[in-house]
């Protein structure tokens, strides 16, 4: 089953849920993305048809194998896009807004294209720190 953005963005949302609080219940995603319960029963319905969640009978959610690699892909994404925008001068506010719509597009070559660009300067920038402390 191919994913859509909205899948994506349902499955990051449970796994930062789940790294803040342990635990996540679907009321918990409706109030973490501002939609509806019925938006998001709906949408929980379509991830746990396609394996990606399950839920248990205290209706609690969870990734399964598939839907966990699915959110760490996007939500690393998410983050070194947002961070990435940051550093080149963009405010916080605009490059958390870009990178959400950029995650979902963005081809895997090109994101790891600009991962190794950002280690890249990252070592550079620490690099130089260094050889200053040094002089």
């Amino acid at each position: 089953m191919h994913l859509q953005e909205s899948g994506e963005m349902y499955l990051e949302t449970i796994y930062i849920l789940s790294k803040k609080h342990g635990t996540v219940r679907s009321i918990d995603v409706c109030e973490y993305m501002g939609f509806s319960k019925p938006s998001v029963s709906r949408a929980v319905g379509i991830l746990k048809n396609g394996g990606y969640v399950t839920s248990d009978a205290d209706g609690f959610l969870s990734l399964t194998d598939a839907g966990l690699e699915v959110a760490q892909k996007i939500y690393e994404r998410h983050t070194m896009l947002t961070n990435y925008l940051i550093r080149l001068g963009v405010s916080e506010k605009t490059a958390e807004m870009d990178a959400c719509k950029m995650e979902h597009d963005i081809s895997d070559e090109t994101f790891e294209a600009m991962k190794r660009h950002a280690k890249k300067h990252e070592n550079n920038r620490t690099g130089d720190c260094k050889m200053k402390m040094q002089k």
